[in-house]
């Protein structure tokens, strides 16, 4: 999977689940500062991405991840099966 995908795919998943338009939401963009999340919020993204991607995350591992750009490196870095994450699987 690219960067780009995991990206497209984590706006989607943040715009549904913080009512944003997803164009809202780019690899800078801060998730407490910029979009208001809270700890609910970035408790759900991760579930979400360990759900869709498979990847696993410890709660050091998502403290450190504070931008949308963050996020899309560890999916990435962290893909269990290469590049062959299940597109279907992660749609909202």
């Amino acid at each position: 999977m690219t960067r780009e995908e995991v990206l497209s795919l984590i706006q989607g998943h943040l715009a549904d689940e913080l009512d944003l338009e997803p164009a809202r939401i780019s690899i800078e963009t801060r998730f407490r500062e910029d979009l208001g999340a809270d700890s609910l919020d970035l408790y759900t993204l991760v579930q979400e991405l360990e759900d869709s991607y498979g990847v696993r995350m410890t709660d050091e591992e998502a403290a450190r991840i504070l931008t949308v750009g963050q996020a899309v490196d560890f999916v990435v870095e962290h893909d269990p099966a290469g590049s062959d994450l299940d597109l279907d699987r992660a749609e909202p």
